[in-house]
């Protein structure tokens, strides 16, 4: 079978890649002019040039497969609000469903994101049946994937299966975008390590890679998946990070009411807040999941919490040793050193 892997550069894309090429697969995948290969560097995997918003590369990517993978989006921190988002996301599925039709795709996996249910106030896990409330963070990303989910459902049936998959947050080794790596450092470099109220559902990179390659082989038509893990506080992250890291350090939980007030004060007199106004009500909520249904009818299984923040815990306390080595060799040398991704 030939899988069309859109997102296929990125760090869950590059992961299911090699999951797909490990069960005997062949892969193709739409990788932009400007992309590098990076972490697709040495695998055997046809490459088409172009995006989503370029018919004819769209056209060859998809022609001869037999199914179709979608991961492609934005998602960094800096990345998830604005229209940008609406357009990549959500007119970018509604572009890959018309060029599937009359095509021999017959499957297609849309990836989407827990933030497509939306958090709660209270600890209290959701699963596929929670209903999105729009409006209740607002964030454009949010807003976004739930569209594109809709889309994606109304397009099943005929000769094209759809299936959905909502991985939790995402950690692991390589995080080059620093999504949640970028969090880990602020963690282990702080003093003291700050925590906000709320939480999350945590998962390995690899267990979410693998749960798309089970829903591509086996997931019910129609139907969506939650590939979630422990369900932690972000005080229990915090303090098992600094745990995994050997790292002896105060952990101060911050009010919501005066993480907000210090962001309308940075406002007040322009200066950068530490977080940005339309992710604080995102970042105080409670993301908690279960995935029941992944594990009952994918064979899906998340490894515990440890052992998902362990290996992203380490290589980010390497890129941050790495930079800090950077930074003396220049020190010494008088020369531009070229820093590392953790400074």
């Amino acid at each position: 079978m030939r899988v069309l892997v859109m997102g296929s550069t990125g760090f869950i894309g590059a992961r299911t890649v090699r999951r797909l090429l490990d069960s005997g697969y062949h892969v193709r995948c739409l990788v932009r002019s400007d992309r590098r290969i990076g972490r697709l560097g040495g695998l055997a995997v046809e490459q088409v040039r172009g995006d989503l918003f370029d018919a004819f590369s769209l056209a060859r990517a998809v022609k001869g497969c037999d199914a179709c993978i979608h991961l492609a989006g934005l998602s960094g921190w800096d990345q998830i609000t604005g229209p940008a988002v609406h357009d990549v996301i959500h007119q970018g599925t509604l572009r890959l469903l018309a060029a599937l039709d009359d095509t021999s795709v017959r499957r297609l996996v849309y990836v989407s994101s827990t933030a497509a249910i939306d958090g709660t106030r209270k600890p209290v896990a959701l699963d596929e049946r929670s209903r999105f409330t729009l409006g209740q963070s607002g964030l454009d990303y949010a807003v976004a994937k739930h569209a594109a989910e809709q889309a994606v459902l109304r397009h099943n049936g005929g000769t094209l299966e759809t299936v959905i998959v909502s991985p939790a947050e995402t950690y692991g080794a390589d995080d080059q975008d620093w999504i949640t790596a970028g969090s880990i450092r602020d963690v282990l470099s702080g003093w003291p390590a700050l925590a906000v109220r709320g939480g999350s559902s945590v998962v390995h990179v690899d267990d979410v890679a693998a749960g798309i390659v089970a829903a591509l082989a086996r997931g019910g038509a129609g139907e969506r998946y939650i590939l979630g893990g422990d369900n932690l506080t972000i005080e229990q992250i915090v303090r098992l990070m600094l745990d995994i890291a050997a790292v002896r350090r105060p952990v101060v939980v911050v009010p919501f009411a005066l993480l907000r007030s210090a962001v309308v004060a940075c406002r007040l007199v322009r200066r950068a807040p530490p977080i940005e106004p339309v992710l604080l009500d995102y970042l105080s909520r409670y993301w908690f999941v279960v995935s029941d249904k992944a594990r009952a009818e994918l064979g899906y299984r998340p490894r515990p919490a440890r052992d998902v923040l362990a290996p992203a815990v380490h290589w980010v306390r390497d890129q941050i040793a790495e930079t800090r080595r950077a930074v003396l060799r220049e020190t010494i040398s008088g020369e531009p050193v070229a820093h590392g991704a953790g400074q």
